[in-house]
């Protein structure tokens, strides 16, 4: 102020009046949802940080006078910006895998579920796992529960069972 250096407030404080040639920098407390973490000259705290559960967040720490709100990701959700290597800023759900795909790697609240395609063979209704098609030729027999492939040298019914694979 009028060219002259003034101290710095310290943490969860900021300037309330400026040092005069007869008087040191004035400092007052943050006020409740407002944080300052860093020595300054500023005159406004700066605002906590909100964890929107709409958002895939939750408060993993509170905000205080001296440090922001630290918010983690809820479950179903994984991080993509990571704030120091503690707390999330903004999330994303974890992908679903398709029909034919399976999980290879589940999702963390670091990062994105993994699919991979099916193998030949295998099948995979509900994009979780990949089941092996088990096939049943019957020559001759008719059911509900066949369905018929005409080839061209004979009719037969083929049918389907799955055996679940790990």
């Amino acid at each position: 102020n009028d060219g002259q250096c003034c101290p710095m407030c310290n943490e969860g404080r900021v300037v309330q009046k400026d040092c005069t040639v007869y008087s040191g920098t004035q400092c007052r407390f943050c006020d409740l949802g407002t944080f300052m973490n860093q020595p300054n000259g500023l005159y406004n705290c700066f605002p906590c940080t909100s964890c929107d559960t709409g958002h895939g967040l939750f408060v993993k720490q509170n905000c205080t006078a001296t440090t922001d709100t630290v918010c983690d990701v809820l479950n179903g959700y994984y991080c993509k910006d990571l704030i120091d290597s503690n707390g999330c800023s903004l999330t994303e759900k974890h992908s679903h895998c398709a029909a034919g795909q399976r999980i290879k790697e589940p999702g963390t609240s670091r990062s994105d579920t993994v699919c991979e395609d099916c193998q030949p063979g295998f099948f995979s209704k509900d994009g979780v796992s990949c089941t092996a098609w088990k096939v049943d030729v019957v020559c001759g027999r008719t059911s509900s529960q066949h369905y018929f492939v005409f080839l061209p040298f004979l009719l037969c019914s083929v049918a389907f069972t799955s055996l679940v694979t790990g």
